[in-house]
């Protein structure tokens, strides 16, 4: 690799010889499903450990409080567990900011819960790619640049959450102040594709619980005093999903409520999900759904009440991040590696930063495929590659000039 400097040669030599594999077995064996808090306790000590090989500060901070309504229309308060902080060298000059989940969507009785070996050099396993083989990638590169010279230049902040799988709420307002002042930031979500391409642009992603009091009556002796809860949220949905386009993805994915067939429903909680393009479609959207509602309860009689919002800001590409997709490009090609990226339509905790004003580049986890599926797989050999990829990113970092 003549490319290479000696400093930039022995990180990458550093970061391969981890024991990331093990991690992976390991971390991969603790069910850590999002509403699981025993296990997300008991990974979040098992990472924070982990984590103390980096010099600085560890902290297991409480979830900000969540609310979210119930099958019975009933706002209910809702656990997360602890999400891990780790801070570094706040005072030097170049500041990132790192960052990964502990939550899987496995829950506690899902058939999922072991590893296999699918062939020699393919891991199967909840949570392989998506993401704790990510979180030893980004453990691994850490280490080697902290063994190097050069890293007193070099501060940062790990923040691993355990609710980027149900979208990040209790750990947005921690995800923000731990981006301020950032040069960029890091998100180790497995790759959009088995080849190794990176995810640019995101849409956002807003979920909404609409709930909708009707009034109940006598389906046979007096229908007509009746206002059915259930024909106006499927009236609703149905005016939602005729905004659905290029620009807006909108998915009416439940109606609870309802009863016996002898009585008009009185109640409905319709859930929909919707993901805009851009900021500008985010504000359509929202105009959209406050229109559709108030047309609804006026022609329907009934009352609604919408609970949610677009906790995903729409990720858009800026100059500065599309000059740090350059640099991870290039040190790709320093390593044999070739690094595209193209748009996606998924979400996660690099929404949330972007709309900070950081460049990130939120797919540097490992190559792999079939996440949140039992047949979720870890091409082993990208750990090693991975963790190259991102030792090398950072250093190119700290080499800049001003940092």
């Amino acid at each position: 690799m003549p490319l290479l400097s000696t400093i930039e040669q022995d990180a990458i030599e550093r970061a391969g010889g981890e024991p990331m594999l093990d991690q992976v077995l390991s971390w991969s064996a603790i069910n850590s499903g999002s509403r699981n808090l025993a296990g997300l306790g008991d990974i979040a000590n098992v990472l924070a450990n982990a984590f103390a090989a980096l010099p600085g500060t560890i902290e297991l901070i409480e979830a900000a409080p969540v609310e979210a309504v119930d099958g019975a229309g009933t706002v209910q308060a809702i656990e997360h567990g602890r999400h891990l902080c780790v801070s570094v060298r706040p005072e030097a000059p170049l500041q990132m900011l790192f960052t990964g989940h502990m939550d899987t969507v496995y829950p506690a009785d899902h058939s999922f819960q072991q590893t296999h070996w699918i062939d020699e050099a393919t891991l199967g396993g909840p949570g392989v790619a998506d993401m704790k083989g990510g979180i030893a990638v980004m453990l691994a590169a850490l280490k080697a640049v902290e063994a190097g010279p050069g890293a007193e230049r070099f501060g940062y902040d790990v923040i691993i959450n355990s609710d980027e799988e149900v979208g990040s709420l209790s750990s947005a307002a921690l995800l923000a102040r731990s981006a301020r002042g950032k040069r960029a930031a890091l998100t180790y979500e497995p790759a959009a594709l088995p080849d190794g391409t990176l995810a640019g642009a995101r849409p956002g992603s807003g979920n909404f619980a609409i709930t909708i009091h009707g009034r109940p009556a006598h389906a046979g002796r007096n229908p007509e005093d009746g206002r059915n809860a259930i024909l106006a949220a499927a009236d609703l949905a149905l005016r939602l999903a005729k905004a659905k386009g290029p620009r807006l993805a909108v998915n009416p994915s439940r109606i609870d409520g309802g009863g016996p067939g002898n009585v008009v429903p009185d109640l409905a909680i319709l859930r929909v999900n919707l993901r805009p393009a851009t900021p500008a479609d985010q504000e359509r959207a929202q105009a959209m759904i406050d229109s559709a509602i108030a047309m609804v309860a006026a022609e329907h009689d009934v009352t609604i009440h919408l609970h949610g919002g677009f906790s995903r800001p729409p990720k858009v590409l800026s100059a500065e991040a599309e000059a740090l997709f350059a640099l991870v490009r290039a040190a790709g090609a320093d390593l044999g590696q070739t690094i595209g990226w193209q748009p996606s339509g998924g979400v996660c905790d690099g929404n949330n930063i972007a709309a900070c004003g950081v460049p990130v580049v939120d797919t540097m986890g490992v190559r792999g495929g079939k996440i949140h599926s039992p047949e979720e797989y870890l091409l082993v050999d990208s750990l090693k590659e991975r963790a190259a990829l991102s030792a090398l990113t950072i250093l190119r970092l700290i080499a800049e000039p001003g940092a």
